[in-house]
C-alpha cells in the first residue's frame, strides 16, 4: 500500500456552553458536536524521507503552520518511524468557519497514516496523539455524536443523530477563534444550552425539541461583532428551519429541517446572497 484517501467530514455545533476558565488559561465547554456529510479529502502517500502539503485552497499553509502537518509529525514520532509522506488535502469545508475543517484534516492524517504504516496503534492510542494536536481532533477522529467536555476533548458518545438536514452558510469574513476567547465575557454569556435536555431530544430522536433547544455562547461575541451572523440565522428561520445556530466561534451559521423541499428552498435562497453554501446531513460514527 503506498497511498490512502480518506473523507474529513467537517462538523456543527448543536450546543455550546462554557463553564468557567481553567488555571492553563484555556476554558472548559461543555458541547454537543455533530459531524455532517460535507467533507474534505485528504490522501496520504508514503515518501522517503521528509514531509510535503498541498491543498488547493486559498490561504491554507502548505508547511508546519497546517494543522495536518502537526498529525504527520506526531504520528511518525509516536511510531518511531523513519520515513516520510506527502499529503494532498482537495478542500470544501470553508476556512476560519467554526467548522474544524483544519481539525478533520489532521483526523484525516492520523486514520490515513494508521493505515498506510499497517494500523501501529488502536483507536484509543491514536485518539491519545489527536489530544496532543487541537481540540477539536479527538472528536473529528471519532465522528458522529458526542458530548464534549474540557477543551473539547473529554468526549462522550451519544446515541446516533444521522440524517438530519442542514444548510450550512459561511458568510464572507473569517473569525479568529483566539479572538473570539480573548473577547469572551464570562458575566455576559447570553442564554445558555440546557445539556441535559438536549441529550434527552437526541435519545429519543426528537428533532424539532433539539433545534429549539440548541444554542452557542460564542455568539455572545462574533455575533455582536458582525451582525450579518444574527440576520442570517433569522432568515433561516423564516424560511422554516427548526432552529438556527453559529457553529463554534463562527463564522458559518446553519439550519436544521425535518422537509426536504423547506431546506432546498433555503439552500436555493442563500445561494443568491453568498459563495459557500451547502445543503448537507447529520451522519454517524464511521467505523474503523
Amino acid at each position: 500500500m503506498k497511498e490512502v484517501t480518506v473523507e474529513t467530514p467537517a462538523k456543527i455545533n448543536l450546543s455550546l456552553d462554557i463553564t468557567g476558565k481553567r488555571q492553563d488559561g484555556y476554558h472548559n465547554l461543555e458541547m454537543i458536536m455533530q459531524s455532517i456529510s460535507l467533507a474534505d479529502r485528504v490522501t496520504v502517500e508514503k515518501r522517503g524521507s521528509g514531509l510535503a502539503i498541498q491543498c488547493d485552497f486559498p490561504y491554507v499553509p502548505n508547511d508546519s503552520r497546517n494543522i495536518a502537518w502537526k498529525a504527520a509529525e506526531a504520528f511518525l514520532a509516536a511510531c518511531g518511524e523513519k520515513g516520510g509522506v506527502r499529503i494532498v488535502l482537495e478542500k470544501k469545508i470553508p476556512v476560519a468557519a467554526g467548522l474544524a475543517g483544519g481539525s478533520t484534516n489532521a483526523a484525516g492524517v492520523l486514520k490515513a497514516m494508521n493505515r498506510l504504516f499497517g494500523k501501529p496503534f488502536s483507536q484509543e492510542q491514536l485518539a491519545g496523539i489527536a489530544r496532543r494536536i487541537g481540540a477539536d481532533v479527538p472528536f473529528c477522529l471519532q465522528g458522529g455524536t458526542a458530548l464534549a467536555r474540557g477543551i473539547g476533548d473529554e468526549l462522550t458518545c451519544l446515541p446516533d443523530f444521522s440524517g438530519v438536514r442542514v444548510v450550512v452558510v459561511k458568510p464572507p469574513f473569517p473569525v479568529s477563534t483566539p479572538w473570539v476567547y480573548k473577547n469572551l465575557n464570562l458575566h455576559a454569556l447570553g442564554e445558555r444550552p440546557d445539556t441535559p435536555a438536549l441529550i434527552a431530544a437526541i435519545e429519543r430522536r426528537d428533532v424539532r425539541a433539539l433545534a429549539r433547544g440548541m444554542r452557542n455562547v460564542l455568539e455572545s461575541v462574533t455575533a455582536k461583532a458582525h451582525s450579518e451572523i444574527g440576520r442570517i440565522m433569522e432568515t433561516f428561520l423564516a424560511l422554516g428551519a427548526l432552529g438556527s445556530r453559529m457553529s463554534g466561534s463562527g463564522s458559518a451559521v446553519f439550519g436544521l429541517f425535518d422537509d426536504d423541499a423547506l431546506a432546498e428552498k433555503a439552500f436555493m435562497r442563500f445561494r443568491e446572497t453568498y459563495k459557500d453554501v451547502f445543503y448537507t446531513e447529520t451522519i454517524g460514527r464511521e467505523v474503523e
